[in-house]
């Protein structure tokens, strides 16, 4: 029987639920024995000029051994945005902000002390001049560029996808109906238990080793060789445990490089863990576009035309952000078939926070843009929302379908999916119950949302092709090791990668180590991110576990002095055997006592894998209060096939909370000065299971033939189709009042006010 398939128990949880992770924080390796701690001193302005910057206060407080600020690393180079040939190369940024600070948060200079707890009193008598400037919060304030935040640019737009000159007046020639709307999709922050942090020594023979927790080591390493202006061989990077990273823990950020860059100045190790408060004001946040939808289509509702404009915010310095919206284009059709579509963006820069990656990077706004729309459209055309969906989704494929946005779907069968989550909902039932509440004009009444969505993972760089390695290696023992390029930080990816060689090799589960995250052991690799973990990282495993028993069997066939093509492998005993004489046989560890048995593998996938699904929302809404609660999330996400149904259900259940959180109440927020108001977790609500229902997942496998695990990526799966369909079940349950849309998150008081204006808007028709 096999392995795969099966709901084997994490082997990572008998460690982080006895003695506990190793975090950054917690390193306690003797090489960093005497380490001093760096304290950053930020901005507490959105937008000035610098002028000086004394220190001396700060020098003479006790425990104080260093201060310096950005003119101290001046020589260090300029960070240029990522993908620079992309994006305005002259929008750059210094480790220690030197002429400017572009966002409450920017460090300006940092405070060095012999222990952790002198430093936040020593920052604070640190006394920089600001003379202030203009903030640039607003989209509009900031595609007006009255105030550019890099003169040098002459603008405050990072980069267009797309104008309005290119969009087609004649779009929509023809529909019958046709609706548009301006709604944004808001700014929130991945806000992980575990804040950034790091641990930085420099060796005698001139090499930096750091420790960062970090989606991908390799990444974080190319970054800081950039940064310390030194070669990508001098620097080691160990990945501890990490503590939650969704997308904002990818590759190496500045104050990273500024710890290092401190242990050298002063010849010692240096240590940093961040502030919750510099967490939420700092670390990079994610979403934040604003669309303008136009739908248009017939009155039996068949979608002829949709058209999205994107704007960005991009924060103070360009980063994966600004390009967020060439995913989010690429995504824009979904899972339908809609004739005549279009899609612009454009990028800008804000006096806020950096935008990140955060889980889904720019296809959940894909999703939500256009269940939105479609949500409009069934509802000016008097359909429910459902029927409009199915009339309109691509017909089943095994073959690529290629979209008008350039992307190449692999497979995927969505009526399928949209018909198994309203089954599984008891769709018709719910909408008997919410006619029968309407009638009798209860206070509290229930809405539906329906969220079809597809969404590309394990997509290639600039590099090329999509691909990982792995080494898989066989001890005399009977134990063994595999090196991944991947870098888990809660996925399970030990008991995947270990469910993966053991089918291969018959040698248990528990008996294997998996190791990842340390460049001078595993100095390539992809990380974790885009969902690309198990169909890359995965497939590795299995590619090299496979060729590992082709290598073994060489050695099985001089050892059993017979010929190689006579020879079975049987997982069942580990073992080599003559075929027709069991009794002939040879252990495969027993191949690795004269000689290291171990094969290093890279995985090449063709393209990238287009998983998908639809999630069913049901929420209560109190009609005097606004207060909503999600009563039932019922989803199908189809990530092909699934190889432990324990770790595809717990990266649901995740992704499922975060969408929801961000429908229901996550949301950055600034004040016209660009102070951050969402501060700290009083004011930046992160969702709990007091605010979630039970998840009531459906299971649907469509295979991939892209990897040969035939899987599809599902990390980040849920967070694409909650956020809709929580939204949507919001609105739904007060629409019969006149609400026609509310923004993201949906507080109370924002369903309140629909409520109120909805109600004023009937009066005032009555009286007319």
């Amino acid at each position: 029987m096999s392995i795969l398939g099966t709901r084997v128990l994490r082997t990572e949880d008998p460690r982080f639920l006895t003695t506990g992770g190793v975090y950054t924080e917690d390193l306690t390796d003797e090489a960093l024995d005497g380490a001093c701690h760096v304290f950053f001193v930020r901005s507490p302005i959105a937008h000035a000029r610098i002028g000086r910057v004394d220190l001396s206060a700060a020098l003479a407080a006790p425990g104080v051994i260093a201060a310096f600020s950005g003119a101290d690393l001046a020589d260090l180079p300029a960070i240029e945005p990522m993908m620079a040939g992309m994006l305005n190369a002259k929008m750059t940024r210094r480790l220690l902000a030197i002429d400017k600070v572009r966002f409450v948060g920017d460090p300006v200079a940092v405070v060095v002390t012999e222990d952790p707890y002198q430093g936040e009193d020593a920052v604070e008598l640190v006394d920089v001049d600001y003379d202030p400037l203009p903030a640039v919060v607003d989209f509009d304030d900031a595609l007006s560029n009255e105030t550019i935040l890099f003169e040098d640019a002459g603008t405050n737009v990072v980069v267009e996808f797309g104008n309005a000159g290119s969009l087609k007046p004649e779009l929509f020639d023809g529909c019958e109906v046709v609706v548009s709307h301006t709604f944004g999709n808001q700014r929130v922050a991945p806000a992980p238990m575990e804040s950034r942090a790091a641990a930085a020594v420099w060796g005698e023979d001139g090499r930096l080793t750091t420790w960062i927790p970090n989606q991908g080591a390799q990444s974080a390493r190319d970054d800081l060789a950039k940064m310390l202006d030194v070669e990508a061989s001098q620097v080691r990077v160990i990945t501890p445990d990490v503590g939650g990273a969704f997308g904002a823990k990818f590759g190496a950020d500045p104050e990273h490089a500024v710890v290092a860059w401190v242990a050298r100045q002063l010849g010692r190790p240096a240590r940093w863990t961040e502030t919750r408060f510099e967490n939420l004001i700092s670390m990079t946040h994610g979403r934040g576009q604003r669309h303008t939808i136009m739908i248009g289509g017939s009155r039996d509702g068949d979608v002829l035309g949709y058209r999205l404009e994107i704007i960005q915010d991009g924060g103070a310095y360009p980063r994966i952000g600004a390009v967020l919206p060439f995913l989010t284009i690429m995504m824009a059709t979904g899972p339908y078939s809609i004739p005549n579509a279009e899609a612009i963006g454009t990028s800008v820069v804000t006096t806020t926070t950096p935008i990140g990656a955060y889980r889904g990077a720019g296809r959940p706004e894909a999703t939500a843009a256009l269940e939105r729309a479609l949500d409009l459209f069934a509802a000016e055309i008097g359909m429910d929302p459902a029927d409009v969906r199915r009339r309109n989704l691509l017909p089943p494929f095994t073959e690529p379908h290629q979209t008008a946005f350039g992307a190449l779907y692999d497979s995927g069968d969505y009526a399928a999916a949209l018909d198994k989550a309203l089954e599984a909902a008891g769709y018709a039932d719910l909408r008997a119950e919410q006619a029968s509440r309407r009638a009798s004009g209860g206070t509290v009444q229930m809405g539906i949302g329906v969220s079809c969505y597809v969404e590309i993972t394990g997509g290639g760089d600039e590099s090329g092709a999509p691909q990982e390695n792995a080494t898989v290696e066989v001890h005399p023992d009977g134990t063994a090791t595999i090196l991944t390029g991947t870098s888990p930080h809660g996925q399970g990816h030990s008991t995947a990668w270990a469910m993966i060689a053991s089918e291969e090799l018959g040698i248990p589960v528990e008996n294997f180590t998996v190791r990842w995250g340390d460049t001078d052991l595993i100095p390539v690799g992809g990380g974790t991110g885009g969902s690309r973990s198990l169909q890359q990282g995965g497939a590795a495993v299995q590619q090299a576990s496979k060729e590992l028993i082709e290598l073994a069997r060489e050695r099985a066939a001089a050892a059993l002095e017979a010929s190689a093509a006579d020879l079975q492998f049987d997982p069942g005993r580990s073992a080599f055997a003559v075929a027709g004489d069991p009794d002939a046989s040879v252990r495969l560890a027993d191949l690795a006592k004269d000689e290291r048995l171990f094969v290093h593998s890279i995985f090449t996938a063709p393209g990238a894998t287009f998983p998908f699904g639809t999630h069913v929302a049901v929420a209560e809404v109190d009609t005097e209060t606004g207060k909503a609660v999600l009563r039932r999330v019922i989803t199908v996400d189809d990530a092909g096939l699934v190889l432990n149904p324990l770790l595809a259900e717990g990266q649901r259940h995740g992704g499922i909370a975060q969408g929801a959180a961000q429908a229901l109440l996550e949301e950055v927020v600034y004040d016209a000065d660009g102070n951050p108001l969402t501060a700290s977790f009083a004011d930046y609500p992160i969702v709990s299971a007091t605010e979630l229902p039970s998840f009531e997942l459906a299971s649907m496998e469509t295979p991939t033939s892209y990897n040969p695990l035939g899987v599809k990526g599902i990390g980040e799966a849920g967070t694409i189709g909650a956020t809709p369909a929580v939204q949507s079940a919001i609105i739904d349950a007060v629409a019969h009042l006149g609400v026609r849309h509310v923004e993201m998150p949906t507080t109370p008081m924002r369903v309140w006010r629909a409520l109120v204006e909805a109600s004023a808007q009937g009066t005032d028709s009555e009286s007319a």
